[in-house]
């Protein structure tokens, strides 16, 4: 639509002079953006401060999780059967003596053999003797001559048979007594009832199991550690055992095995405890141990992020970019973090690591600005 200027149509000319004004404009309008956008990318760069990545000694904790069990765990048996258990004298969690008598079987039929067998014993004592005087007294005729050498034979032969009598009754006599103490199963160590398998008037077998014995009532964790934390754990570091329903008891690190599980990837290390306390076999507990001081590769704690609740740091690469980098805390004491996942030398935003993204620019403070390319 054309418009009237002071009441006339506009020549081709003004037309014209109008229309390369404004496209002389609409240019001018186009380049400037590009100019204020690369105004404003040059002046995003955050100013951050960074520290390298070093090797450093640093006291170690390693911490785990298992199940308490028993040092050593002796099974109680029946060394006679077919008895009738006529006492059961300890429960499970009691604490017993070495020797200690659990279960009483019943002895009458073996008493009454014992009887028999100590009156075979006496019996053959007096054959003995009566054989032992014959013999005698046929040495004395032989030396007289009045006594043939075949009289003296069937004597010494019937001493001897005699002295063989006396032994077999005598044995006979050792087997039933040690029969009759069988009956009377006694704990051959000390310490803590796990397992009782035995009830008064059950017909006991031979080797059959009556109860289960913790060795001097000594308890460890088995403490599973990951393959790379195993190797800084060794026999007779100190750790301290808990449990929340049952508090905290001191240990010591026994054994570290030398199998690694080849589907979870950990290894045990069996940290014995220095009291019962109110752990028992079975339970499940932590443990912190005290590896010592260590070399690790060290940042600062302040340089460490959380994203999806995993730690990491900004790493600034060699054009001034940062890369975040999934980290391994293996320690921390307060000011400074021991980490696997870095590289000492490796450069670690601190300041200001909170504002930044993936491939994001930084000025790192007091660094010389770069020559213009």
């Amino acid at each position: 639509m054309l418009y009237r200027i002071n009441g006339r149509r506009p020549t081709l000319s003004a037309l014209v002079l109008v229309l390369g004004a404004s496209a002389i404009a609409l240019a001018g309008c186009g380049k400037a953006p590009p100019k204020k956008v690369k105004a404003q990318a040059s002046s995003s760069a955050q100013t951050v401060s960074v520290v390298d990545v070093t090797s450093q000694p640093i006291a170690r904790q390693i911490n785990a999780t298992g199940t308490i069990s028993p040092w050593e765990e002796v099974p109680v048996g029946a060394e006679t059967g077919g008895l009738t258990a006529v006492a059961v004298n300890a429960e499970e969690g009691q604490v017993v003596k070495a020797g200690q008598v659990l279960v009483k079987l019943n002895d009458t039929l073996l008493v009454a053999q014992l009887r028999q067998h100590e009156a075979a014993v006496a019996s053959a004592k007096a054959t003995l003797a009566e054989a032992n005087a014959s013999l005698n007294r046929a040495r004395e005729l032989q030396a007289k001559g009045y006594l043939s050498q075949a009289g003296l034979d069937t004597a010494i032969a019937k001493q001897g048979t005699a002295a063989a009598n006396l032994s077999s009754a005598q044995a006979a006599l050792g087997e039933t007594a040690a029969r009759v103490a069988q009956t009377a199963i006694r704990a051959p160590v000390g310490g803590l009832i796990s397992r009782r398998s035995v009830t008064k008037g059950q017909i006991v077998t031979t080797g059959a199991e009556v109860f289960r014995i913790v060795r001097d009532s000594r308890l460890e964790l088995d403490a599973e550690i990951p393959e790379t934390d195993l190797g800084a754990v060794k026999a007779g570091m100190s750790a301290k055992v808990y449990s929340e329903k049952v508090g905290e008891m001191t240990g010591r690190v026994r054994i570290v095995t030398s199998e690694v599980n080849p589907t979870s990837r950990l290894g045990t290390a069996r940290v014995a405890l220095s009291a019962m306390g109110g752990f028992r076999p079975g339970m499940f507990a932590r443990a912190t141990i005290d590896a010592g001081d260590q070399p690790a590769l060290v940042v600062p704690s302040a340089s460490v992020l959380y994203r999806e609740n995993r730690p990491g740091v900004f790493i600034v690469d060699g054009t001034d970019k940062v890369h975040f980098r999934r980290i391994t805390i293996l320690a921390n004491t307060g000011y400074r973090v021991a980490a696997t996942g870095v590289a000492a030398g490796e450069r670690v935003v601190v300041d200001g690591a909170g504002f930044l993204g993936e491939g994001d620019p930084v000025r790192v403070a007091g660094a010389a600005p770069k020559p213009a390319r």
